[in-house]
């Protein structure tokens, strides 16, 4: 019973034979962003041909892989009706919180990095039970997280340390294992990629997976098309909720601890709420709704590797940086705006 209601929360509602291409076309969430990809390739690949190299494609992905890990987490996220703004700041802080435990406080690698998921996800929970209790609203409990944490971990950081910078990692026990998952690198056609390509890719399946071919996914687009209705036929909308946010704030440790094994140091920067915000952006242009109940995994991945085309080809192009900015406020806006046709045609359809 589940099952097909839930079906036609997020199936396409029946078009004339003449709309059935735009139907087919709307009842993917990841074509648009493909369609921008296409389009953002044939541009900067004639005004910057290096993009298309190998050395311009690893750049591409470089920039891709961890904005894409935590765009999928926050797609999930979105499609439940739900916003995450701190997983930016759970990568900075699960970084130097590691770096604290191998360097200060002389752990092996692996110890210390347990420790440093454990305590993320601790933040998940925290970020999915404040939400589920009090009824607030997601985006304004995760801005607060974000501040908190943010403060504590980065004044906290520098009074421990005494500087605003750890190195010499390497020489940690268990550090050469760690760094053959994390931070290991192959050279293929004359450049360097990073294994965070294969983690963002391990990442997008596993997710895309479980949203469409498991219970939870099911949970996952009742939470976010109708929950009080998906409350009372029997859905976990609660745990769901909070199984989100630890994936939210799990995704957000990875892109740490790839970053952290990748350079083998650390150093204290201030996390900007930009960044938070530029997951959410990546996965309303991959094709989710604000308004929960819509999207993909996929997509998400796509609007990520549409966000370092952009990047990298603006850079390669010799443009002003500035300009990537505005572009990807067109695709943004771009991606509302048939959003809004999507959330247009989903409320025609029937709920029972």
């Amino acid at each position: 019973m589940i099952s097909d209601r839930l079906s036609t929360l997020s199936a396409p509602a029946p078009l004339s034979r003449g709309r059935g291409l735009i139907g087919r076309a709307l009842a993917r969430p990841s074509l648009p962003a493909l369609v921008g990809l296409v389009l953002v390739l044939l541009v900067f690949g004639v005004n910057s041909p290096g993009l298309l190299t190998a050395s311009g494609i690893a750049g591409v992905l470089d920039v891709a892989a961890p904005l894409g890990i935590g765009a999928v987490a926050v797609a999930l996220l979105l499609v439940a009706g739900q916003f995450d703004l701190s997983i930016g700041v759970v990568a900075v802080a699960s970084a130097l919180f590691t770096a604290l435990l191998i360097g200060p406080a002389g752990w092996p690698t692996w110890p210390a990095l347990i420790v440093s998921l454990a305590a993320s996800l601790a933040l998940g929970v925290v970020n999915g039970v404040l939400v589920v209790n009090t009824g607030l609203p997601s985006f304004l409990v995760t801005v607060a997280t974000f501040l908190v944490l943010q403060g504590t971990s980065l004044a906290g950081f520098e009074v421990i340390v005494g500087s605003t910078q750890v190195s010499g990692l390497d020489q940690a026990a268990g550090w050469d294992s760690a760094a053959a998952l994390f931070g290991s690198s192959a050279e293929i056609g004359g450049a360097r990629f990073q294994v965070s390509v294969l983690w963002w890719v391990g990442v997008t399946a596993l997710a895309t997976w479980g949203l469409w071919r498991t219970k939870f996914g099911n949970a996952v687009f009742a939470s976010g098309g109708a929950r009080t209705a998906a409350r009372e036929l029997g859905v976990p909308v609660r745990r769901t909720t909070i199984t989100l946010f630890c994936l939210t704030a799990g995704a957000g440790w990875l892109i740490g601890t790839l970053g952290l094994l990748r350079l083998e140091s650390v150093l204290v920067t201030n996390g900007r709420l930009g960044t938070s915000i530029d997951f959410i952006v990546v996965a309303v242009i991959g094709g989710c709704l604000l308004t929960g109940g819509y999207g993909s995994a996929v997509g998400a991945a796509i609007g990520a590797l549409l966000y370092g085309v952009a990047r990298q080809g603006i850079s390669l192009a010799g443009w002003d940086p500035r300009w990537f900015q505005a572009l990807l406020g067109v695709l943004l806006l771009v991606a509302l705006v048939a959003n809004g046709v999507v959330r247009r045609r989903l409320k025609a359809v029937p709920r029972s």
